[in-house]
């Protein structure tokens, strides 16, 4: 089939990131001898200066590594909720939902150390030879994203009237940057060199190193300042100035830390995703619903049968998520995996388009939804469906837009959904990692002067009400939408994928899985290249993970691209189709590697005009 690129292919090493620079920053690390993990951690840092309104430093990142000859494992690098963050605090502020901007949303800071932890198991480098990169493009400029212009103008007023460190920083000379324009931080370059110094000053031996960047993290001047940043009355989403609840302690007892991940075994696949922490089984459960003969007949690929079935899942799998996955709480994933749930859930699957949240009793538990999403649905019953995504009145804040696509949301009151980036890694000796940075976005909350970058926003994902999975509650992780993906085939790790998109990501990459899984290789290897190209789609009909938590019943996103016969068979089927620009769903990336030749290969999402594979 036609493809924007091909699929790279080589013996190398592969990455595929959603920027340019940080692929090549990685493939410069593998080519001066570093491995996959030491590549990933460069790429990661590159991507905090590069994408700044998509993640940053003091952000989260999950990881999924899988070691030559090893096992697959997950790296948690999502940080809990401060000792501070209770329900009864939030609530006596009179708040029903934490804010999604402001200290008050920040959990603590996790990818920093999961990176440092990366590196120091699984790598062979130093900090200074993996942070060098991004020190460079942070001191010396990088030619900005026209998005980041883009995101920075949607923000102006508040940075100027509210947030003048983010103003200093993304306002220079009262305007925002221009695509192209090189952009620069220099106080996040001098951040990185101090932690570089005070590593080195812990002498030669490179863990040495790594443990005395981890400490000057959580404990020295990054922490200090962290601390003062959200002490710092700050106005949020709420129209309110609040001050976080993040302290030293907080900080000073956070490490990052592994588990094993969760799978479901389909057709011959192995598919490995974080817990139900993150939003990721819920592709399983997704991948779970699908009968034995799905892609064949009704339902062959690319056919309106086929969309239909796999938005239908998404919709039954989501209303899962909402009512059983977090932290706070025990989650019944044995039973949501197995297949006699799955085989019965599948049964609610009918030839009409569902416009309703029907979470399931897993081992016979009665689900509970959160007061928010039941009050929510039915208003949205109530006012019917809106296809400009505007929610039913008195619903939701006003002037709240609830498109979504693979790029930040900023609605005109200034309500921000962040977005999130991707990296995947292959080399030679067979290491694959798959992660996905996200958090501590330019919008999140003010840049803190001294460190260059601002603290994140990821506590807007758990509930201020007790008994949830998903509650807000002191040392538990809010449950994120972060979602990288590492599939096995017979028993061998040989492909690592992911994309952005919040609440979409877990539909994309399975369209992406799918298209590798159903299709034919190309020329004996995965069409890598093909599946990332593939018309894509996706449904906001459940409750969004971003403040202020809306839905739209029914609807259905597609790219034009899908064919006009298909559109109108899925409207036929009750679906609220909305026809979005040919090359607007997902920023998918992909690296494979066959086990049986020792051949590697990338794939590069060409939408939005960022990401790109590189390899030899």
């Amino acid at each position: 089939m036609f493809t924007t690129r091909p699929t790279l292919q080589g013996t190398f090493g592969m990455v595929s990131t959603t920027h340019w620079l940080a692929s090549q920053c990685a493939m410069a690390v593998l080519e001066d001898g570093g491995n996959a993990f030491d590549a990933a951690v460069a790429a990661g840092f590159v991507l905090h200066v590069v994408e700044p309104h998509l993640n940053g430093p003091a952000g989260e990142v999950p990881v999924i590594l899988a070691p030559a000859g090893g096992v697959p494992t997950v790296l948690c690098g999502q940080g809990p909720a401060p000792a501070g963050a209770t329900t009864a605090h939030y609530t006596g502020l009179g708040l029903d939902l934490v804010p999604g901007t402001g200290p008050l949303a920040a959990a603590v800071p996790g990818a920093f150390d999961a990176w440092m932890l990366v590196l120091r198991d699984h790598g062979t480098r130093r900090p200074a030879d993996v942070l060098r990169y991004a020190v460079h493009y942070a001191e010396s400029g990088h030619p900005a994203l026209q998005r980041v212009g883009a995101t920075v103008e949607t923000v102006r007023e508040l940075f100027e009237r509210e947030w003048t460190s983010s103003a200093a920083l993304y306002l220079p000379g009262g305007r925002a940057p221009r695509g192209g324009e090189l952009l620069r931080n220099p106080a996040l370059a001098a951040t990185w060199r101090r932690v570089i110094a005070e590593a080195e000053a812990a002498g030669a031996d490179r863990e040495a190193q790594i443990e005395a960047a981890r400490r000057v993290w959580r404990e020295g001047f990054v922490a200090e300042a962290l601390v003062r940043a959200a002490a710092r009355p700050t106005t949020d989403t709420s129209g309110e100035r609040h001050v976080g609840v993040l302290t030293g302690d907080d900080l000073a007892s956070y490490r990052a830390g592994y588990e094993a991940p969760v799978t479901l075994d389909w057709n011959g696949w192995t598919v490995c995703k974080a817990g139900p922490w993150s939003q990721g089984p819920a592709l399983l459960q997704q991948l779970a619903l699908l009968p034995d003969d799905f892609g064949t007949g009704a339902t062959a690929y690319g056919s309106a049968g086929y969309v239909h079935a796999l938005v239908e899942t998404t919709k039954l799998a989501m209303a899962d998520r909402e009512a059983w996955y977090g932290d706070a709480a025990e989650v019944p994933l044995d039973a949501l995996l197995s297949r006699e749930y799955n085989a019965a859930r599948r049964t609610l699957i009918g030839d009409r388009a569902s416009l309703e949240l029907r979470p399931g009793s897993p081992a016979g538990q009665r689900p509970r939804l959160p007061a928010h999403i039941e009050r929510l649905a039915a208003a949205v019953a109530d006012d019917g469906f809106d296809a400009l995504g505007t929610p039913p009145s008195g619903a939701l804040p006003s002037g709240m837009l609830l498109a979504g696509a693979g790029e930040p949301t900023v609605a005109r009151d200034g309500l921000t959904r962040g977005d999130t980036c991707h990296l995947d890694v292959v080399d030679r000796w067979g290491n694959l990692v798959s992660a996905t940075p996200s958090g501590g976005w330019l919008q999140s909350n003010p840049v803190v002067p001294e460190l260059g970058f601002p603290l994140g926003t990821r506590l807007q994902m758990a509930w201020l009400e007790e008994g949830l999975p998903n509650s807000l509650t002191p040392g538990r992780r809010p449950r994120t939408t972060l979602t990288p993906s590492l599939a096995l085939r017979d028993g061998e790790p040989v492909m690592a994928f992911g994309t952005p998109g919040g609440d979409q990501q877990d539909q994309w990459s399975l369209h992406f899985f799918l298209a590798v899984a159903l299709r034919p290789e190309v020329a004996g290897h995965l069409d890598l290249q093909g599946a990332v190209d593939a018309p894509n789609w996706h449904t906001d009909a459940f409750p969004s993970s971003f403040y202020p938590r809306g839905m739209r019943p029914g609807s259905l996103v597609v790219e034009d691209r899908i064919g006009t016969g298909v559109a109108a068979e899925l409207r036929a089927r009750g679906h609220q189709v909305t026809l979005a620009d040919p090359w607007s769903e997902g920023r998918l990336c992909a690296v494979a590697r066959d086990p049986r030749t020792g051949v590697l290969s990338a794939a590069a999402n060409p939408r939005g005009m960022q990401g790109y594979a590189v390899g030899r």
